[in-house]
């Protein structure tokens, strides 16, 4: 009985070690042939501040934010809390909005 015991944990034991996986490093052909990324031959424009989008503009141009309306990105928007702001990205049904204190995330029907 001890015997089967001390064979079973040994089985258990050496399934583990022989799970485990050793990570050496990206292999020296990989490294090579990676392929070519239009992405990193387009420069990248930085973000506009808050003032460069939102100053200047009239009044006019702000729509008023209301969860029902749908954002689209560069659109100016008033918050009655934040104030004016410029829409910067759309996530679903989430818009991160650029206000003078900082990024928003504010829902809109999208």
């Amino acid at each position: 009985m001890l015997a089967r015991i001390f064979l079973l944990s040994y089985y258990i034991r050496m399934s583990i070690k022989r799970s485990k996986h050793v990570s050496r490093g990206p292999r020296s052909r990989d490294v090579e042939a990676r392929p070519f990324s239009l992405s990193a031959t387009k420069p990248v424009e930085p973000p506009k501040s808050w003032s460069e989008s939102v100053g200047g503009q009239p009044e006019d141009t702000f729509v008023a934010y209301s969860l029902k309306t749908s954002l689209t990105q560069g659109e100016l928007i008033q918050h009655v809390k934040f104030g004016k702001g410029v829409v910067v990205k759309i996530e679903g049904k989430r818009a991160v909005v650029l206000f003078e204190d900082g990024e928003k995330k504010l829902g809109h029907a999208g």
